[in-house]
């Protein structure tokens, strides 16, 4: 589970795991929230933020969502628009933005591996979360 939206305008009911089918890997899934954040906020149109701010609400499920035929053109819309950005992008800017992608989903990785470490420590503490036994097999043995 990750920690809810801090954008106070995105009611938010689901984490990154609601991605995992989609996006395979737990750093790309999280990235994916995040962007449905961003689009949530309406930079990208009206249409795009009530899409995100349903998914994240848990309202709708991404899949079913691109079926919404206003969703799909919107997003079909928007997608040709970064095309067409990319298109017009000299080969060192591609470059460039292909190896900031990688440094974002590398610190995605390593957040999620800092955030699993915590959790760790948090449980295996006295008194942390973890699982402790009810019975205890110290001092006895079946032999």
């Amino acid at each position: 589970m990750t920690e809810p939206s801090k954008n106070p305008d995105v009611e938010q009911r689901t984490d990154d795991s609601e991605f995992l089918d989609i996006a395979r890997d737990p750093a790309l899934a999280r990235l994916l929230r995040k962007q449905l954040e961003t689009l949530a906020k309406g930079n990208s149109g009206e249409i795009l933020a009530e899409m995100a701010s349903e998914v994240l609400a848990g309202r709708i499920g991404l899949r079913e969502a691109v079926r919404v035929t206003a969703y799909d053109e919107a997003l079909t819309s928007a997608a040709g628009k970064f095309q067409e950005g990319w298109d017009s992008m000299t080969e060192l800017e591609r470059s460039e933005a292909e190896k900031e992608g990688a440094r974002v989903l590398r610190l995605q990785q390593e957040e999620i591996e800092q955030e699993s470490l915590s959790r760790n420590a948090s449980e295996m503490r006295p008194g942390g979360n973890a699982r402790e036994s009810r019975h205890s097999s110290k001092g006895w043995s079946l032999y």
